[in-house]
Formats: structure tokens, sequence, C-alpha cells
């Protein structure tokens, strides 16, 4: 291992004219790279995002494994690199926390926990770009500086109606309608029973020998969901095209702050109509049961590692509008110790409670063996640690994923069920959430 002087990095701040060309001209650069991590926030300044947009390329180090002993090689990782780190957690890591296995299919073949650590990072807050480049590689800073400023942008691949015009994948169901409603009605046997209080259960749409342009499909994807947790991930050939609404957890400092996500409605073009429609989610009883009920979990899960007594709600069932959805949002925070290890933070609080359930180790349990996919990156999170111990992650939802090499497209889409869940409805929240995805792949 290289000692930390040798990562130092050179940081140089440009002030930008139009930082929006200036994004899409960073990401149609970074596409010569095998590992890329691109996180836009889409001007989302409500959702408390410490930068409009990062990116990240080419691997110096990296780190590759499954669930065996995932967090305890992450933290060796994170610590002795010291220094940024991006990548994710994929939701089976759920085997290191706790005696639980994985053994639904998988068809994408994803590694179950990845970090690289990038040689050269941009960093874009309102009209101020900060690159820093690790010394070693210091040379190319200038050349590529004047590349990505001359990169020409292709303006139908940001205002695009069809993203896959040469290859429309044909999109299968893992679970079918009939099949969906026996399932749910299992879950809720296990419910009144009193096994567990909510589950939530996913099920997966896929294409088999499929192709597409990912970076297109990413764009289509952003440009009709415009979310705050947007992600274009790469790692050589698979690829995480996300349009993700929510934040799993982030550290600044001392503070920790995480964002469950619990109820959804649909949007209308009617003005009156939208605003009922928030009126209805913001009263509806069994929405906010649902979302009271994760942030009970989400508490526990943070007085983990919190100070006693830190352990705060700072936002109950907020209603939050996005182009595609109204959601249902609660803010939980805590404060730590200055000294407070962070991974341990992920790992205490994985997987996210708005992703599992209610006692969360039985509703892990009773999901395995009713869903039909391993979930891999699925409701696992993206995100990054920075040299100074922060770091930030997203919850993997609204999601296309994508094995270039295997020909593999997955999306899945998940609903929680509670005592009060109807399983035709339950189908029906499934279809909107889905809607986006299947937009962008068969237009």
């Amino acid at each position: 291992m290289q000692s930390k002087l040798e990562f130092l990095r050179v940081t140089l701040q440009f002030s930008l004219e139009n930082p929006t060309v200036v994004k899409q001209q960073l990401l149609l650069w970074s596409q010569q790279y095998h590992e890329v991590v691109w996180l836009d926030s889409n001007n989302y300044h409500a959702q408390n995002s410490e930068f409009d947009a990062i990116l990240a390329v080419d691997a110096l180090t990296l780190l590759q494994t499954d669930y065996i002993q995932a967090f305890q090689k992450l933290n060796e990782y994170q610590q002795t690199t010291n220094d940024w780190i991006f990548g994710y957690l994929s939701y089976d890591l759920k085997n290191d926390v706790e005696h639980l296995i994985s053994q639904n299919y998988d068809g994408l073949h994803f590694p179950e926990l990845y970090f690289f650590q990038p040689k050269k990072v941009f960093l874009l807050k309102g009209n101020i770009l900060e690159v820093q480049y690790l010394k070693v590689i210091d040379d190319e800073l200038e050349a590529d500086i004047q590349e990505i400023f001359n990169t020409k942008i292709d303006a139908e691949l940001f205002t695009h109606k069809d993203s896959n015009k040469e290859y429309r994948p044909k999109i299968k169901l893992r679970i079918h309608k009939d099949e969906y409603h026996e399932k749910v009605t299992k879950l809720l046997e296990h419910i009144h029973r009193g096994d567990i209080y909510e589950a939530n259960f996913c099920q997966e749409f896929y294409a088999e020998n499929a192709e597409i342009d990912p970076l297109s499909t990413y764009t289509h994807l952003n440009a009709i969901s415009k979310p705050p947790f947007a992600t274009y991930m790469r790692l050589s050939d698979k690829y995480i095209l996300s349009a993700s609404p929510e934040r799993y957890i982030k550290k600044k400092g001392t503070k920790i702050t995480s964002q469950p996500i619990k109820g959804t409605a649909k949007r209308s073009t009617d003005i009156l109509e939208d605003q009922q429609l928030i009126e209805n989610l913001q009263n509806d009883e069994k929405e906010r049961a649902e979302n009271i009920m994760i942030v009970d979990l989400v508490r526990n899960d943070l007085a983990k590692t919190a100070v006693k007594g830190s352990v705060q709600v700072e936002e109950l069932c907020k209603i939050y509008t996005f182009d595609q959805v109204h959601q249902m949002i609660s803010t939980v925070v805590s404060e730590v110790t200055e000294n407070q290890n962070p991974v341990a933070i992920l790992q205490t609080t994985f997987p996210m409670g708005s992703m599992t359930g209610a006692p969360k180790i039985s509703a892990m349990q009773i999901i395995e063996n009713l869903e039909e996919t391993k979930r891999g990156i699925y409701s696992g999170a993206i995100g990054y640690f920075t040299p100074n111990n922060d770091f930030d992650f997203n919850v993997v939802i609204r999601s296309i994923l994508y094995n270039s090499s295997k020909k593999y497209v997955s999306y899945s889409v998940g609903g929680a069920i509670t005592a009060k869940s109807i399983p035709e409805k339950e189908y029906e929240e499934c279809l909107i959430k889905a809607k986006a995805m299947r937009e962008v792949l068969e237009n």
C-alpha cells in the first residue's frame, strides 16, 4: 500500500459561466473510463446536498468483494485509503450484518460491495467547479480541463424522446399479477399473526438478450424524473442508471441525517387535481402509519451510534413533489462523537428500514422467502466517503441495472405491506413507480 503522502491531491477551482453545459460536458467526457460515478442533485437544494453534482473517474485502487466480512473490509479500505472513495453497498450485505442468506435468482451478477479510489474528482456547486487530482497524475489535469471544456454537446442526448432507437428490450415480469396477489396475501397472514408489522415486498421487471445505450438511457431517465439523488455508475461492463428520490444516510461532521420515504401518490397535469392528490397523501392514515413505523425503526438504528438523547425527528411525513410522483418523506437526525467510526454508522443502520420492514430481521427473512429475485444493488446504496470521514448515500430505487456482457437489463419496484394493505392497490402503486423505467426502455 502506498503512503498517504502520495495520495495528496492537487486542487484547482474554476468559475463557470454556464454550469448546466459543463455538467453535460463532464458526463460525456467521463465515458472514456471504466470506473465512473456521476451523482446529480438536479438542483434539489431542499434535500441538503453538499454538491450540485460530483464526478469521480479512473480507479487508482478498488475494493470488490462478496458479503463475507464486507463491512470489515470496507472499514479497512476506507481508513487505509484516507481519501475520496466512491461505490455501493448491495442489499445482500444484510447477510454480513445478520445471520441471513440470499438464494434467489440473480441475472445481473454485480459484486456485493464495490468501492474505488478515483484519480480524478470533480465537485460542482453553483458556478464553481473544483477539480481534485491525485499528485501521481496531476500532469494530466490541464489537458483534461481543456478537453472537457471543448467537449461538444450532443443536444439530442439530453433532450431526446427515444433512448433506445435501435433496440427496444422486451420487458418481462418475474412475478405476474395473480402470483403477486398470492404473495401479498401470505405477507398479510404474517402481519395478522404478529410476526411483523410491515414488510417492503419487491418484484423485478427484466429483459434478456438486451442491448441498450447506458448513457442515453440514463439521460432520458433523469430528464423525465429529475430526482435529487440521480446516479450514473459504471464498473467496466456493469451499469447503474438511477433516478432515486431517496437519501439513505448522510454524515457531515458529527451530524447524521436519514430521510426514509414511505408513501407514494401519482402526479396529475391538472393543477387542482394534483393539489388534491397531495392532500390525499398527506391525510392517508395507511401511508402515514407506514412512514411512522419506519421512522421508529430509523430512530432505533441511529441510536446505536448516537450521542445519548441526540436522535430527533426533524420532519415527519412531509410531502415532497417530484416530476413523476409525490412522496412522503421524514427526516431523522442524530449526533455522533468526533471519533465515531463512519463505516460502523452504515453497518448498524443497513439495510435501510424503508426497504426492509419492521421488525427488520423478521421482515428480511420473510421477504427473502417470498421474493423471486436476489435484490443485489437494488435497495442497496450508492455514495461516497470524503477524506475527512463524511459520507452521503442514496437508496437504489427507481433504477435500471444493466450487465452489458450478459445482455441483461433489470429494474425492480417495491411497496410497503401493512395490515391495511389491499393487494390490488399495492400492485397499482408498483406500476406507478415502474412507469419511468418502463417508458425509458420501451418508449
